[in-house]
């Protein structure tokens, strides 16, 4: 008797959710093990809020707290956006160094092992938020709104996160190196961090300069983080940040699923 092979089973968006969430735990397990990018998360938020509290702070704001106030929720959205490159850096050596060629040979969906190496990446986040609230409150940060308001901005941050996550994995899978994917995306990133108001309030800048400011996304995700924090009007600056993480998303996401396919 002969058996009759017939074509592959094909996955829907079910089992390719299951199998992402599969790997996603896989990348959970692999922070225990890498105390390298643990100690990155949790100090560089802290250096951060030292060095800019108390060398800007008096010059700024005329006290380190006022300023503190101020710069805490933009700290917030410096640390995890530019957290989100170190998905592209460990994307890429993952697949310099093989480990997805043997996915590859699993019968699993295609897509399935870029988009667990995104979702686990989550907790890095979570991390960075913690650390920098938490230190925040030892320099003397007290959040001001009501704690719904708080926890809906730890919650944008995240979906912001997982938005760029899609444009760091565009960039890991196009560079041939760990090493090229930070260098190429942090070119990108800086004048888009720091061409906001992360740090000074936009009325300070060059008219040229407030004109990018007043458009840049990581500028809306400021305005909201601080609405939601210490209070304010917040409607405006969610809506838009959700929108620009929903376009970004629309947009890269299928550009990196695209080049990941092409290059594994």
């Amino acid at each position: 008797m002969t058996a009759a092979f017939g074509p592959a089973r094909r996955l829907g968006p079910v089992g390719g959710l299951r199998n992402s969430f599969t790997l996603t735990w896989r990348s959970l397990l692999k922070i225990p093990t890498n105390m390298e990018d643990l100690f990155s998360l949790s100090l560089t938020p802290i250096m951060y809020l030292l060095l800019f509290t108390y060398v800007f702070g008096g010059a700024i704001s005329g006290s380190t707290h006022e300023y503190l106030q101020f710069e805490l929720p933009g700290i917030l959205v410096l640390t995890v956006v530019f957290a989100t490159m170190g998905t592209g850096m460990m994307l890429n050596a993952d697949i310099t160094t093989g480990v997805f060629d043997r996915f590859r040979a699993l019968p699993i969906a295609r897509w399935a092992p870029l988009a667990g190496a995104i979702f686990g990446d989550v907790i890095r986040y979570v991390i960075s938020i913690a650390v920098t609230l938490g230190f925040g409150f030892i320099l003397g940060f007290r959040i001001e709104a009501n704690p719904l308001s708080a926890a809906m901005g730890c919650l944008l941050l995240l979906v912001f996160a997982l938005a760029m996550c899609w444009f760091s994995a565009l960039i890991g899978v196009l560079m041939r190196s760990p090493q090229a994917v930070q260098g190429f995306g942090y070119l990108l990133m800086f004048p888009l961090v720091f061409g906001s108001n992360l740090l000074v309030p936009a009325s300070s800048m060059p008219g040229w300069l407030q004109a990018f400011v007043k458009v840049n996304p990581v500028t809306y995700l400021t305005d909201a983080e601080r609405a939601l924090l210490i209070g304010g009007p917040a409607a405006t600056s969610v809506t838009r940040s959700l929108l620009w993480a929903v376009g970004i998303f629309v947009v890269f996401a299928p550009l990196a699923v695209t080049a990941y396919r092409q290059r594994t």
